[in-house]
């Protein structure tokens, strides 16, 4: 998925394709948890993203998200947390 944030210039396209990638991941292998991780990953990293800006840790050029950060960015994050989680799992 982050090969494609350079190729894709435009957030909303970026953001359909990320929707597109992370809804076929799902289809294909879905746990019950998922639902779960995507919401806690997608709210937490927003608010999150969003101090880290405010406080100038973090710049974004790319700010079609109430004018803040990229409208993609959550997504990615979200999709992360479920990433991570499965990750763990295997690992076990």
């Amino acid at each position: 998925m982050l090969v494609l944030i350079p190729i894709l210039q435009n957030d909303y396209v970026l953001t359909a394709a990320y929707i597109l990638i992370i809804a076929a991941a799902l289809l294909i292998h879905y746990e019950y948890e998922d639902a779960l991780f995507f919401i806690f990953g997608f709210v937490i990293m927003f608010i999150a993203e969003f101090f880290f800006i405010k406080t100038g840790v973090e710049t974004f050029v790319r700010n079609s998200l109430f004018g803040i950060m990229p409208l993609w960015l959550p997504f990615l994050w979200a999709y992360s947390f479920i990433v991570i989680k499965r990750a763990i799992n295997i690992l076990k």
